[in-house]
């Protein structure tokens, strides 16, 4: 690219009209002049070659991407991760602000996807390293999305849970197990005071646990405990599979009594998830299986928070994320930036439940309500109920104890000289906190 090319690719805020973009937040390293390399990820991600052999035309005002900021943070003495086939030259870290316009790609996900992190980003000429860190949706692109059904307040209806958090519970053993003791430890969680029992992300249709009986005796058990405790549950099963089998397993799953549904958003992919939204009478609950892999480094690859973003355009009521602590490895801003993106406001796209976790239990639940700042969350123990040395039924009312201690302001230890489900998981799951 000429530098007589790159105006083209550069604009003011106030020079364009907002609701045509979508906005991008990118940090990059380039080999070379920074306002060439910004010029080039524009070119490359939306027009490429933006006219005609020998005709007088110019599509960038129209169809190109804009870089409405860039800031150049430092030279680098090296980029921050080794790239083969980098030619050498001066090395800067920057940041850019850039302008897509949506209707290059349209209400499409998939199309979203190839366009912003597509070729055109990770393979743009001079930037060998680029993570696109936050995306921002105008409401002319977020009208044509459904978004979730649910939401927070749709689930908390469902639940008849309005002051507190949501207590999710992971059944464990989650891989092994026959449906018959997995849904009497489910069961059993219920009882102790579950608002959700549900399937572990590994669990599918498996040999030894297949969906439709697994599903047929937990919902059963989802019911009884129903009827014997007066309060609504929610067994949430886990059907991700081939997009081919996705809407077939929810009608089985969902006939037997699964009254919610999880699927791993990114293996089948948030385009599945769209399908399954419109198909569906039931939440839908997102787990982060496969977003690591694009969002740990820390200057390549995509925020955590952009596909936390995605998967509640696509239509989850909730999003199960790495929480808080050593356990999950992701920094606490990111974690604090992924609950964020589940609450901030996105036009009609409702709110959805941030359900960070991680080895948490009875003793950590204090800690993440702290962090996260208010009771709009879910708490999803897994050993901390399943692993209760008295028990799924004690694990489960540990937790709801623990959440007791909290509301009265009692420190737990103190309430735990009266509650000895409590009293067990403190000595059992300190040494996590």
């Amino acid at each position: 690219m000429e530098a007589k090319d790159i105006p083209g690719f550069f604009a003011k805020p106030e020079e364009i009209d907002a609701e045509k973009y979508i906005y991008l937040d990118y940090y990059f390293e380039c080999i070379g002049e920074p306002e060439a390399a910004a010029a080039h990820l524009c070119s490359e991600q939306s027009t490429a070659q933006w006219k005609r052999v020998g005709i007088d035309e110019d599509f960038r005002e129209e169809f190109g991407a804009k870089v409405l900021e860039l800031k150049v943070i430092k030279e680098l003495d090296e980029i921050s991760c080794p790239v083969k086939n980098v030619f050498d030259g001066k090395t800067y870290a920057c940041k850019a602000k850039i302008a897509h316009p949506h209707n290059n790609f349209g209400p499409r996900i998939p199309n979203l996807l190839s366009a912003v992190c597509g070729e055109g980003t990770f393979f743009s000429p001079g930037i060998p390293i680029i993570k696109l860190l936050d995306i921002h949706f105008p409401k002319s692109y977020l009208n044509q999305f459904e978004g979730p059904k649910f939401g927070i307040e749709g689930l908390r209806e469902i639940l008849n849970v309005y002051d507190r958090p949501i207590f999710f519970g992971v059944i464990k053993p989650n891989i092994g197990l026959p449906p018959e003791p997995f849904s009497e430890i489910g069961y059993q969680s219920w009882l102790g005071g579950l608002d959700i029992a549900k399937d572990d992300e590994m669990l599918a249709d498996t040999s030894w646990s297949p969906t439709p009986i697994r599903s047929k005796l937990l919902g059963a058990a989802r019911e009884k405990a129903e009827r014997e405790t007066g309060v609504p549950k929610i067994y949430l099963a886990n059907i991700t599979d081939e997009v081919d089998r996705i809407i077939e397993l929810h009608d089985i799953a969902v006939e037997n009594g699964a009254n919610a549904l999880m699927l791993n958003a990114m293996p089948v992919g948030l385009s599945a998830v769209r399908m399954l939204r419109k198909h569906t009478k039931v939440p839908l609950i997102a787990h982060f299986p496969f977003t690591a892999s694009f969002s740990r480094m820390q200057h390549y690859g995509i925020h955590s928070q952009v596909i936390t973003k995605l998967q509640r355009l696509a239509g989850f009521d909730s999003i199960i994320m790495p929480g808080f602590g050593n356990r999950m490895m992701t920094p606490e801003d990111e974690v604090l930036q992924n609950i964020k993106a589940c609450y901030e406001d996105m036009g009609h796209i409702k709110r959805v439940l941030p359900v960070p976790g991680g080895s948490d239990s009875a003793v950590t639940l204090k800690n993440v309500y702290e962090k996260v700042g208010s009771t709009d969350f879910g708490f999803v123990p897994g050993r901390g109920v399943f692993g209760h040395p008295m028990g799924p039924k004690a694990g489960a009312a540990s937790i709801r104890q623990a959440w007791e201690a909290i509301s009265s302001a009692t420190p737990i230890e103190t309430y735990a000289e009266t509650h000895e489900e409590l009293k067990a998981a403190i000595h059992a799951f300190s040494k996590r906190k």
